[in-house]
């Protein structure tokens, strides 16, 4: 089997030039290849957080990203997806005007990135990663506009550095989720409070 050693930014690249209008869930994992899991992370990852603002979109995009997580966390050996998530498209010229804005930063990233830690990349940090990542995917399909970014962020990162073998990218990711979490906590205790207090002002009127 021929391996494909073209750098993941260039097979994006090439990717928006396809011949066709449409681009679909087959084909990307098809260009992927070997890189598998890590690379549909980032890939998703990166989508997701450039059409995060659009409604509805972090929704149809976390349905095959949670999918691709849950079998990073139980250790499926084959990625395995439904023929009706593989049919799934993009425009073709959407997908090269938005991706084209990523290019430039994963390619200094990738320049700069090497297989490293290794303990960070190994069968139980995916399971870890790969758990949590099917919260964040929960996350991510909430109607909320915005609030997609960091979780979009995180998963990207893990499946650059799941891609690459690259503990560092794998550790910056932990420190964003660890980071996410807090200010997730802070503000459904901030809501929570505004709320008790609310509730308190009404019995009082009444």
């Amino acid at each position: 089997m021929t391996i494909d050693t073209r750098p993941f930014s260039q097979v994006l690249e090439d990717l928006g030039q396809g011949d066709s209008s449409k681009l679909t869930l087959d084909e990307l994992v098809r260009a992927f290849g070997e890189r598998g899991i890590g690379a549909l992370m980032l890939f998703l990852g990166l989508l997701s957080a450039v059409v995060g603002a659009i409604p509805g979109s972090t929704t149809i995009i976390g349905i095959p990203m949670l999918l691709i997580v849950v079998q990073l966390a139980i250790r499926r050996d084959e990625l395995w997806l439904p023929r009706w998530a593989l049919k799934e498209s993009l425009d073709r010229q959407s997908f090269r005007q938005r991706i084209g804005k990523v290019l430039k930063p994963l390619r200094y990233v990738e320049r700069i990135s090497r297989p490293r830690l290794p303990f960070l990349t190994g069968e139980v940090s995916e399971t870890l990663i790969g758990v949590v990542s099917t919260v964040l995917c929960l996350l991510l399909m909430l109607p909320l506009i915005f609030f997609n970014l960091f979780p979009s962020i995180i998963i990207a990162i893990f499946g650059f550095g799941l891609m690459q073998r690259d503990g560092v990218a794998i550790l910056i990711g932990w420190l964003i989720a660890a980071g996410f979490s807090v200010f997730v906590w802070l503000a459904w205790e901030g809501v929570s409070t505004a709320a008790m207090v609310s509730w308190n002002w009404l019995n009082g009127l009444f």
